[in-house]
């Protein structure tokens, strides 16, 4: 088997380039999504940042959360709007390891940012006397600094020990992005140290944060049913449960996604996977978390009221 990269500049990520005849349809899909999901986000970045009463810890995190989802599905949708719009689905081998990078980076972060979050909803529900002194502005800077932090260090060292592996055979990516368990479909020679690295990390980048998750809420569920109104309850119930599907789904896809073998990845059914915590997700998140917030809300109108046109 021939083990030369030099002429391996570049790939070609499939994608939906099989089905033909909806590419337009898809098109118009994947650009609805993504301007509802930066447009949705940026919203929740500037009102945070503009709007005295939303500064507290739970926004602080949302801030983060919405500036990572706009990244995240940066990284991906526009250049697969790209290939459906012109064809051409060629990406060079420094751009794959570019989108590698980010992708993972704002994917690992998010991973521990929502542990925060929830450990901020914990606190805040079950601690509320102690809630000032849990949840700092110290704390919080040093919790959104980790979750960075982590992100950074271990898709660095996953992209750069992809990268440095021989490539041979087929340049044709099995999805629409450069997905880390896709790429190393490509790999000529021996990647179980890679796949052994992937899974070391996914466990304790995806589920220690999902178990600190669901522990947090399982907390929150059960100071919620000490509550004596039964419409406090309800509301309270309806804010964690739809909290909680969004981070399962999230947590769940990126589990059945990375903590397995290279050998079980299935170029069908994968990359639609993918679309989960890649492109659903990231809309999603700002309507769960904030969109539907009596504070943000207010905020929104406190923000139009202050654009308003200037009596002279």
């Amino acid at each position: 088997m021939p083990t030369n990269t030099s002429v391996v500049t570049g790939f070609i990520l499939v994608g939906f380039s099989r089905l033909t005849s909806l590419q337009g349809l898809l098109f118009s899909f994947f650009l609805t999504v993504y301007l509802l999901t930066v447009a949705g986000n940026l919203l929740i970045v500037v009102l945070v940042s503009a709007d005295a009463a939303l500064r507290t810890p739970m926004y602080f995190f949302l801030r983060n959360l919405s500036t990572l989802e706009i990244g995240y599905t940066s990284v991906t949708v526009p250049l697969l709007l790209h290939h459906l719009l012109t064809g051409q689905r060629r990406i060079p081998r420094s751009g794959c390891a570019l989108q590698m990078f980010f992708f993972l980076l704002f994917g690992a972060t998010e991973c521990c940012l929502l542990a925060a979050m929830a450990y901020d909803r914990y606190a805040a529900i079950c601690q509320p006397l102690h809630y000032p002194l849990l949840l700092s502005q110290r704390t919080c800077l040093c919790l959104a600094g980790s979750a960075w932090a982590c992100g950074a260090l271990v898709d660095l060292d996953h992209t750069s020990f992809v990268f440095s592996l021989p490539f041979c055979g087929p340049k044709a990516i099995p999805h629409f992005l450069c997905e880390i368990q896709a790429v190393l479909q490509l790999v000529c020679g021996n990647t179980s140290l890679n796949e052994l690295q992937i899974i070391l990390a996914a466990a304790l980048l995806i589920l220690c944060p999902f178990g600190l998750n669901l522990g947090s809420y399982g907390r929150i569920l059960a100071t919620i049913f000490r509550i004596p109104s039964a419409a406090g309850r309800l509301k309270a119930f309806s804010t964690c449960s739809s909290h909680l599907v969004v981070v399962s789904l999230f947590y769940g896809t990126a589990i059945f996604i990375y903590i397995r073998p290279k050998a079980s990845y299935d170029p069908a059914s994968d990359p639609l996977v993918s679309l989960f915590y890649a492109v659903v997700t990231p809309i999603l998140n700002p309507i769960i978390y904030s969109l539907r917030n009596a504070d943000v809300k207010a905020a929104l109108k406190r923000t139009i009221k202050k654009m308003g046109p200037v009596e002279m």
